[in-house]
């Protein structure tokens, strides 16, 4: 009965998301696998993975499968997407067999990114396999009039890239990419307690630091959080108060980055277009749009307004789900 399921999969580098244009959203679990060294075994996938990032034994390790939002393990990826469609079937109560599906890809990925990606795919036995571009897929997720001839601009902030793309028509008009996700934020963040304070944290540390206090440059009432982590002086456990200013410091560069990304695909839009982006603004999506301050301050430097998609988290999945009734149209505007 449920043989020719339709699915969207938003395979992301931080986490992966299944939408079922049936039963809505399936999944949501980070893209981690935990694997042991001596069988070559997979142990646990997604957030039981990820919760052993930085806590397991020496034959046992944790790796992110997906670098930039492209395959770096294709292996791992095809298991880790095996066993999370039949996690996300049995939750559901769908019997995911010989599904169609879309998956949508980053826009300045390489044929044979796309290639890798859609035989991950194919080897769990889908059906048929549509590759749709990320900036697309969010916009279709986030209610903007894809296939109109108005502008659609889309800033994804995701966990290994951020992706601006102006959108037409059905197809990416012009955009641009930096690899500045959620995943370089934290890096940055651990970098700057490493240096400014000789202390070691981890990964899932520094998101949570990113999370609590973290701030694009607004103005903001201060906040302070004990952060723990390895003295590397002494190689003891040692707690420091990290304030939200300090964070803002730290995150200072690569969110400028980001703005010239934005500026840089603006600049580069047809004057036609220009005049829609006046008026209807830019639109933010993806896990790292949810930094405190990113809107305002994004809105006072380029001076368009600027919007928050409705459910930012999920944008590209709920995109991708949606996508199969239009396919056909953005295949077009594509080719």
């Amino acid at each position: 009965m449920f043989a020719n399921e339709e699915i969207g999969i938003d395979l992301g580098t931080a986490n992966i998301l299944i939408y079922s244009k049936s039963k809505g959203m399936l999944l949501n679990e980070p893209s981690v696998v935990a694997y042991n060294t001596d069988t070559k075994s997979v142990i646990a996938v997604g957030e039981e993975a990820k919760q052993m990032v930085g806590k397991t034994p020496r034959n046992v390790i944790p790796v992110r499968p997906l670098k930039d939002g492209v395959i770096a393990d294709f292996d791992m990826t095809t298991q880790m997407l095996k066993i999370l469609l039949k996690k996300a079937g049995k939750s559901s109560g769908l019997s995911i067999r010989k599904p169609t599906v879309v998956v949508c890809t980053p826009s300045g990925s390489t044929s044979v990114e796309r290639r890798a990606i859609e035989n991950a795919v194919k080897s769990y036995g889908a059906k048929q396999v549509h590759l749709i571009e990320e900036p697309i897929a969010a916009a279709i997720g986030a209610d903007l009039p894809v296939d109109e001839p108005v502008a659609n601009v889309i800033v994804d902030i995701g966990g290994g890239t951020s992706e601006v793309a102006i959108i037409s028509f059905g197809g990416v008009v012009s955009s641009n990419s930096v690899r500045s996700g959620g995943d370089m934020i934290d890096e940055e963040i651990a970098t700057y307690v490493r240096k400014h304070y000789n202390i070691l944290i981890g990964v899932r540390t520094a998101e949570m630091i990113k999370m609590e206090i973290g701030y694009a440059p607004v103005e903001h009432e201060e906040k302070t959080m004990d952060v723990r982590g390895r003295d590397m002086v002494t190689g003891l456990p040692k707690t420091i108060q990290l304030s939200s200013t300090e964070v803002q410091e730290a995150l200072r560069e690569i969110l400028s980055q980001l703005l010239e990304t934005i500026r840089t695909t603006l600049e580069s839009c047809p004057p036609e277009l220009s005049g829609d982006i006046v008026d209807r603004g830019i639109v933010l999506t993806g896990g790292g749009s949810l930094l405190n301050g990113l809107q305002e301050w994004l809105s006072n430097e380029i001076v368009v307004p600027v919007h928050m998609a409705p459910n930012p988290l999920e944008s590209v999945a709920i995109g991708t789900g949606r996508s199969l009734k239009m396919i056909k149209k953005l295949q077009k505007a594509n080719r």
